[in-house]
This record gives C-alpha cells, structure tokens and sequence, in this order.
C-alpha cells in the first residue's frame, strides 16, 4: 500500500518557474498526496513593505510596488505557460484594493494586514497547481487541483499568530480532503493561512507554512511529511558560521524541537508538534538536490550521541528582576509570567536565585515599555542587551559528568553571561555577548563535533 504524503516547498522552491517546474518534478517523483506551498521568494515581504506603505506613505509608492509584484508573478505565469490570468489578476486586485483602503483610511488592522500577507500564497499555489499539472500529465493522467486551505485551516481569532484549532482541523480535512487517500487528486494548498471561525482570514505567524503542512498531514494522517528547502538536511550547525558543519542523516523529534526552538532556521519551532502526536515521519530535503541525503527526524535513531548539534539564537536580552520580598515567599514568579502572559511575550530559558530572576527574551520584547513598567512594580529590573543564546543540543546532557568542564575549556576567555542546565536533558544552553557568540560556536564545534 502507498505512503500517504505530505509535501512542503519554501519560498526558494516556488522562486520563479524553473524552481516550480524543478518542485513539481520533485513532488511527481515522491508521489506526494498534498502539496503545501509558500509565496514566490520576496513576495510576504513586499507585501509586508506594501502594507507599511499604503499606511505611511502616497499611493504612487504603492502602486509602484504593486507594479513589481503585478510583473513578477505574471513573468512566472508566462513562463509557465499559463494563458487564462483572469484567477490571478483576480488576487492582484484583491491586493490593490486593500491597500488603496488602508492608503485612503490611514489604518491597518490586523485583520487586513492578514489578508494582504495571505496574497502571496495564493498567487503561487495557483501558479504551482499549473506547473504541477503539466509535469504530472506529461506522465500520467491525474487531476490536479488548487485547493484553497481555509476551508480546513481553522483557527482562532489571534491575526499575526493564529493559534490553530486542531479537533475541527481534523474533522474538516476528513470532509473535504477525502480523495487524498484515492490517489486520483493531487491537492495544491497553501501554507501560512488559516480561517477563523468568523471567516476571516488569518495568518500563522512567519514561517507558519511548515505548521501549516504538519498540521494538514496531521488532519489527513499522512504517513510521512516531507519539508523541501534549499539546503540538503539539517546541518549540526550553521554552515555560515561554521563552513564545515556536517549534514545529519538523523534527528529524534525532541532534537529536532530543540534546535528549531533555540535558532535553527530550517524548521519552524512549532513545525514538529503535530507529527509528533500522530508519529508521522519528518524528511528535510532539497529541492535543489533531490538526490542528496537529507535529514529524516524520528522518534528514536540508531545513535545518540551526546552533543549532535549546536544552535545560535541571535536578538536577545537578559531581564534580572531582583527584590528581598522573594526571600522564603511564594507566589512570585507566578506574578512574574502573568505579567508576560498578559502581553504575550515568551521566555526563552530563565535561572533564580533567593532573590533574583533572570530570563532571556526577543530583544523587540524591550519596545514594550508597558510589559517593563509593569515588571518594576515588582522588582528591580536590570536589562542587558545584545546577547546570543548558545545551546549544545544532544542525548543524556543533565546526567554527563564533565560535560560543563569541557564545554567552558573549549571556551576559554569568552565570558558566560547566564546558564540553563536541567530543565531538559537535551539541552545546555548559555548566553554570551554577540560580538563572541560565533566564535563561541566555532569552538565548541571543533571540540564536540570536529571536521
């Protein structure tokens, strides 16, 4: 019996129509059931940049913008091929015309900075649906179709960082994503996009299109999801920092979570929740080498060796909250995370002492001066900018002896800022100044990992 699969195709994969014709050559050959795609490479952001315009600026800088987008996606649908852009000039007027309502209104809602944001997808599912179909019925007949994700996405209300409502999720694929599992339908949908229950568009959050294709596979009960970028597989770091981090062939699920939580770029943090409670493989690959061996994620691997990889999370501030009322009380740290949670901000790792707290946040996290002012009427609050969260990600770390010589030996003069050791045995993670984080990782690299 065949795999029941999940494709996901970033931004690079649908760049323009050799990348999509490369994609659609990929999904054929995998025989994947449903694909999830990105925006074209640039357009969220030039739709994020039109949004900002329409609000600040003339609507000649609008259209201009508009122009580039309107010219960059019917280029990839002439090169594609594709003659009826009725479908198409339908979603590029969509974006003009709520950018022409902010532009007029001097307001943008979070609810219409969504739907701008969801053009993208939009635009290169329909394009991709055509590339698609012309590769497959160049083999065999099979229908393709571009099937529009908000009608099993569902979501609450939350624009920007739509939190998905899985039960209903399930319960919608199982009604209109049924032909999936006939292998006679090849669905085309979009990653990043959702629905509330209103009928309002909504938006996962940046990077939200591999939770979008997890959550899907997870709705449809794919065997396995395959997530197609342009690099071959997870590497034990990144290959900017260190050119020579290898590629892993394996990752457990906790591993992987880790890693994607605490910097790694190629996955979304979120992205291996929903695979991870139905058990469904995860493959990274590139599209951009198929053939390449790529990193499969699992529950367990053969091997687990103590430091598989390192992570750099970049951006980050330490918040230390001090104040004597801590000493033998309780209820304190409870007043501290309402106080986050009330503004939705979260910590990245936290250490205490008998009368302090110091937790690492987004360094954005500072522009909310409300969030600080409310922290001081607790406690004092020293803020430390421009630091990096380093963490070693592998197996058995809480319970290796030595581990924390090793790790500061390889160090040498860097300073350590902060520690956070034993909430997870996958993990020891540490800040130091931006200016040495890379350094930091090189080191550590070197010593763990080697050539």
């Amino acid at each position: 019996m065949s795999k029941l699969i999940v494709a996901k195709f970033g931004g690079s994969s649908m760049a323009d129509a050799v990348a999509m014709k490369r994609s659609a050559n990929v999904a054929l050959e995998h025989r994947a059931n449903l694909i999830t795609v990105s925006a074209t490479f640039g357009t969220t952001n030039n739709l994020i940049k039109l949004s900002k315009l329409a609000l600040e600026s003339s609507w000649d800088d609008c259209e201009s913008l508009i122009g580039e987008i309107v010219e960059k996606h019917h280029s990839i649908a002439k090169d594609l091929g594709l003659e009826d852009l009725s479908e198409l000039n339908k979603l590029l007027e969509e974006a003009r015309t709520i950018a022409k309502g902010v532009n007029l209104l001097r307001d943008c809602s979070a609810k219409a900075f969504d739907t701008i944001q969801s053009l993208g997808e939009r635009m290169s599912s329909l394009l991709f649906s055509k590339a698609l179909s012309d590769t497959w019925n160049a083999v065999e007949t099979k229908t393709v179709e571009n099937f529009d994700v908000r009608k099993v996405l569902r979501t609450d209300d939350q624009f920007g960082k739509a939190q998905p409502l899985v039960k209903e999720i399930r319960n919608l694929c199982n009604e209109h994503l049924k032909l999936c599992k006939s292998n006679d339908v090849v669905y085309v949908t979009q990653g990043f996009i959702g629905q509330s229950e209103d009928g309002h568009t909504t938006t996962l959050g940046r990077g939200g299109s591999d939770y979008s294709a997890a959550l899907l596979a997870e709705g449809i009960g794919a065997d396995i999801l395959q997530i197609w970028t342009d690099v071959a597989g997870i590497a034990t770091t990144d290959p900017r920092i260190v050119p020579s981090a290898k590629l892993m062939s394996e990752i457990t699920f906790s591993e992987a979570a880790e890693l994607a939580t605490f910097g790694a770029k190629i996955l979304h943090p979120t992205t291996l929740t929903p695979a991870l409670r139905e058990d469904i493989s995860v493959y990274v690959g590139s599209s951009y080498e198929p053939h390449a061996l790529g990193t499969w994620i699992k529950k367990e691997c053969d091997e687990a060796p103590l430091i598989r990889a390192m992570a750099l999370k970049k951006d980050q501030s330490l918040l230390t909250l001090s104040t004597p009322k801590m000493l033998h009380s309780h209820g304190f740290l409870y007043e501290i995370f309402k106080i986050f949670n009330q503004y939705k901000v979260s910590v990245d790792s936290i250490t205490t002492s008998e009368i302090s707290v110091s937790l690492t946040v987004e360094d954005s996290t500072l522009l909310n001066k409300k969030l600080i002012a409310e922290l001081e009427t607790l406690a004092t609050v020293k803020i430390e900018e421009k630091l990096c969260l380093v963490s070693l990600i592998g197996n058995n770390i809480n319970h290796t002896a030595g581990l924390a010589t090793r790790i500061f030996n390889s160090l040498g003069d860097i300073n350590v800022r902060m520690i956070c050791l034993g909430a997870s045995k996958h993990n020891f993670c540490f800040l130091v100044d931006e200016k040495r984080a890379n350094e930091a990782v090189v080191k550590l690299h070197e010593h763990f990992i080697g050539e």
